[in-house]
């Protein structure tokens, strides 16, 4: 940390260093005038509008070049005032504020890892077994990706069942247009009348229309890639009478 001091005799501000003050006791020499002073008494507060003059490094004064390198300082012999005779503080604690950083810095890392743990296991699959021994202690899941921009309905049709008239019959294709397996999406179906109003609604999750034998290890999967699946569902639809139908997929928050 820099000082600044100024001569008794000319007023000749100079910027100096703690050492120099200290190697002889705050006596130092004017490169200016020459004169002798007592450089801790002539501290000043720096930014006090003085002009500064430039300070050498300690032992490149020549008293024979003074009047060439003016406003240098010239160390004296003396004794050394308290305040000089102490180190300059150092930082403390910087090992422990270190490791805290690096703590806190782990700790962001795992909230980013079990926040998008699906994406992870999505870009880099050798990571999923990783996330999947971690959610089992958290108590979590790592779900498939759900990218309703990348599932369509490809196909779709709604029969009435000749076996009875109050029996519906829906019929769809899903495609997983995504690189990677998607979760099945929910369903949601809705009947319309002559002028395109609903009459009824009714929301499939996977549960309903997945085939019943193969349900959880289909859901466990998920949709491959670029596979499609089909799949055929029979309900009441009671003493409604619809003309039209609305069929789209989402996945539930």
């Amino acid at each position: 940390m820099s000082l600044v001091t100024r001569c008794q005799v000319c007023a000749t501000a100079f910027r100096v260093q703690r050492s120099q003050l200290g190697a002889r006791g705050g006596k130092v020499r004017c490169g200016k005038c020459g004169t002798v002073f007592d450089g801790v008494a002539g501290l000043v507060e720096e930014g006090s509008g003085l002009l500064l003059e430039p300070s050498p490094q300690l032992g490149l004064f020549d008293p024979s070049r003074r009047a060439a390198q003016a406003g240098t300082l010239e160390d004296d012999d003396g004794s050394l005032p308290e305040f000089l005779s102490k180190p300059e503080p150092r930082a403390r604690f910087g090992l422990l504020w270190g490791f805290l950083a690096l703590l806190a810095a782990a700790a962001l890392a795992a909230q980013v890892a079990y926040r998008y743990r699906t994406e992870i296991a999505v870009q880099a699959p050798g990571a999923r077994e990783a996330l999947v021994a971690a959610c089992r202690l958290l108590r979590c899941e790592v779900s498939l990706p759900r990218r309703p921009d990348l599932m369509s309905i490809e196909s779709s049709d709604l029969q009435t069942d000749t076996r009875s008239e109050n029996m519906i019959v829906l019929n769809a294709v899903l495609r997983n247009r995504a690189p990677f397996p998607q979760e099945y999406p929910a369903l949601e179906l809705t009947l319309t009348d002559e002028a395109d109003r609903p009459v009824l609604r009714r929301v499939l999750v996977p549960a309903d229309y997945l085939d019943p034998a193969r349900r959880v290890s289909l859901a466990a999967q998920g949709l491959a890639p670029g596979a499609e699946a089909s799949f055929r569902i029979n309900f009441d639809a009671g003493r409604t009478r619809a003309t039209g139908y609305r069929l789209y997929l989402f996945f539930p928050k």
